[in-house]
C-alpha cells in the first residue's frame, strides 16, 4: 500500500457521504476554500458550513493544522535574510536560485 493511500480513500468515501447532506461540502470542496478561510475572505453563511464540515471531519483538522504549520515554518526561513544556509545546501541549488533572482536584463 503507498503511503497516504488509506487516509484519500477514506476522504474520498466521506466526501461521498458529505455531498448528501444538507448545507455541506466535500473534503475536496474544503480544500479549495481553504485559503479564503484563513484569510477570512468567506461569506458569513460559507464560512459556517465550512467551520461545520471541522467540527465533524478529523482529517480536515488535521490538514488545516498541518496546512497552518507549514505557512508558520514557511514564514520563519526567511526571519533573518542574513542567516548562513545550512551547510548540506547543494551548490548547484544556490546556483539555480540566485539565477532565478537575477534580472531578465541581466541574464
Amino acid at each position: 500500500m503507498t503511503p497516504g493511500y488509506g487516509s484519500r480513500t477514506l476522504r474520498f468515501m466521506k466526501g461521498l457521504m458529505l455531498r448528501n447532506l444538507p448545507l455541506m461540502i466535500t473534503c475536496r470542496e474544503f480544500e479549495e476554500f481553504l485559503l479564503d478561510y484563513l484569510e477570512g475572505n468567506l461569506p458569513r453563511g460559507q464560512r459556517r458550513i465550512f467551520d461545520l464540515h471541522l467540527a465533524i471531519c478529523r482529517e480536515c483538522r488535521d490538514y488545516l493544522a498541518a496546512y497552518k504549520e507549514t505557512m508558520t515554518l514557511g514564514k520563519r526561513a526567511f526571519d533573518d535574510p542574513a542567516a548562513a544556509l545550512p551547510k548540506d545546501v547543494p551548490e548547484d541549488l544556490i546556483t539555480a536560485v540566485l539565477e532565478a533572482r537575477r534580472p531578465d536584463s541581466e541574464k
